[in-house]
Order: structure tokens, then sequence, then C-alpha cells
């Protein structure tokens, strides 16, 4: 079963940095997609970067410029550097992966998420 892990989540305040991490367990397979969703209170889940194997990366328009995502493929970790913070950013961040299998019959998408790891950002 793979599991994430996030750590560095805390408060900061506005025009600060902070970074995420997520460690994976449980897997031995290179995770085809890595990344970071964010969630508020009587919202949905809401994608914030993304990095694929290829290092393809998707990030939200609200954070361009000032997050950055990296991740290690062979250890399948993978790191959100979030600078010049808003309050507008404060929320549970989650770490996301997600594995591809295909067959010439099919393509099967299996996703995982971490706990999540608050990020307040106040002054």
């Amino acid at each position: 079963q793979v599991q994430l892990v996030e750590s560095g989540g805390g408060l900061v305040q506005p025009g600060g940095s902070l970074r995420l991490s997520c460690a994976t367990s449980g897997t031995i397979f290179t995770l085809d997609v890595m990344g970071w969703y964010r969630q508020t209170p009587g919202k949905q889940r809401e994608l914030v970067a993304t990095m694929t194997s290829g290092r393809l990366t998707t990030y939200a328009d609200s954070v361009k410029d000032r997050f950055t995502v990296s991740r290690d493929g062979p250890k399948n970790t993978v790191s959100l550097q979030m600078n010049r913070l808003r309050s507008e950013d404060t929320a549970v961040y989650y770490c996301y992966a997600r594995r591809i299998t295909t067959s010439p019959e099919s393509r099967n998408e299996y996703d995982y998420w971490g706990q999540g790891t608050q990020v307040t950002v106040s002054s």
C-alpha cells in the first residue's frame, strides 16, 4: 500500500516562504505524477502544482511565479517551495501521487493522497 507523508506546514507571515515535503513508502515503482493540492473549508480540493515523471509541470494560475514544485523520481519524493505567500494561500495542503498502468486492453489510474498539512498565512 502506497503511503504519502507530508511535512513542513506551519504559520508564516504574508510575504514569507515555506517549503513542503512529501515522502512515500510502500512502493517500488516510479509514480507517474506527484504534486500538491489544497483545500479550504467549504471548498473543493484544488490543484496547486504537479510534476510528471517526465518533469512536465502544471501550476494553478494563482501560484505561478511564486511556487515551485520539484521531485526526486527514483526516491518518489516531491517538494513545494512557496514564496511570497498570501493570506489566500491559507489551506490544508495535500500531497498527491498517481500511478498509471497500461495494457493492450486497458489503462488504469491509481490515485494516492497524504493526510494533509496545514499552512496558515497570517500576521
